[in-house]
């Protein structure tokens, strides 16, 4: 940690994500009433990055045998593009992903595993007191990716986007790219056709057919950004969205070779530090 920031080495996993920043007209009275009261006066996305860690921290160190969050650590971070522009908010909803993820876990191959680390009783009386809690149902804002960033989430940036690069003590902590929703739903949508058309059984397709869902549910007037999170400071100056484009474009052109040679690129640089999950 440096003044409560930790700066992302090899010790805790890598984490990055996707999220969609909206306008208050995009949240219901109730809704935004929680997100409103969520915000730290003087908060920057820095102070929440490690906010967020601290919590999290906190959780798996805590005595107690349910490691999951409670809504006292929801957090939101605001997005605003020029000094006149909106603000959009982005709840990270911490809560209600981890309800979607241990619920996922708990009824698929791994949920022997999964009962010893949150118990039957703990779960059921987690899932009572979120039923108390005056949470507003929403769609989920973010997505979030352990040791590697999906070549899909590359498909939604380009390099003269909006990029921030955030340092400290010759570090970067992260990358952070925005793009309107508007453009991002425009270009997912584009490459899903292309891919129906020339190559509809790769992974890639999946993929960005449910991310390509995921955004078209949000309102025209949001941001979508790409966290890079402290996996940055291995790949930054990153050249993944050009090789990802490239590689498509190949693709569209006929040329397998040259889709080929960009996927190397890729896999050279991302292939390491996926390794970094299994090591000890």
């Amino acid at each position: 940690m440096l003044n409560g920031l930790y700066l992302g080495g090899v010790q805790l996993p890598f984490v990055s994500s996707l999220r969609v920043y909206l306008p208050r007209e995009a949240y219901t009275p109730e809704q935004f009433s929680y997100v409103r009261g969520r915000l730290d006066e003087g908060q920057n996305a820095v102070t929440v990055d490690a906010q967020e860690l601290a919590d999290s921290l906190g959780r798996v160190s805590r005595s107690t045998a349910n490691p999951l969050p409670t809504p006292a650590v929801d957090r939101v971070r605001v997005f605003q593009s020029g000094e006149d522009a909106p603000l959009l908010y982005a709840p990270n909803q911490v809560v209600a992903r981890s309800i979607s993820a241990t619920t996922e876990l708990l009824s698929g191959p791994l949920a022997p595993l999964a009962r010893l680390v949150v118990p039957d009783s703990e779960w059921d009386l987690h899932l009572e007191r979120m039923e108390m809690a005056p949470v507003p149902g929403a769609s989920l804002q973010t997505r979030t990716s352990t040791w590697g960033i999906p070549f899909s989430w590359f498909t939604l940036v380009y390099a003269n986007d909006r990029m921030e690069v955030v340092e400290a003590n010759g570090r970067v902590l992260t990358v952070r790219i925005q793009v309107p929703l508007p453009l991002a739903v425009e270009r997912s949508g584009r490459t899903l056709k292309m891919l129906a058309e020339m190559a509809p059984d790769l992974d890639l397709f999946e993929e960005l057919d449910e991310l390509h869902d995921w955004l078209g549910a949000f309102s025209d007037d949001g941001m979508v950004e790409l966290d890079y999170g402290p996996v940055a400071n291995r790949v930054h100056p990153d050249d993944s969205p050009a090789d990802v484009h490239a590689g498509l474009q190949c693709l569209a052109d006929g040329d397998l070779t040259g889709a080929a040679a960009a996927y190397r690129r890729l896999a050279r640089r991302w292939m390491p530090i996926r390794q970094l999950a299994r090591a000890n």
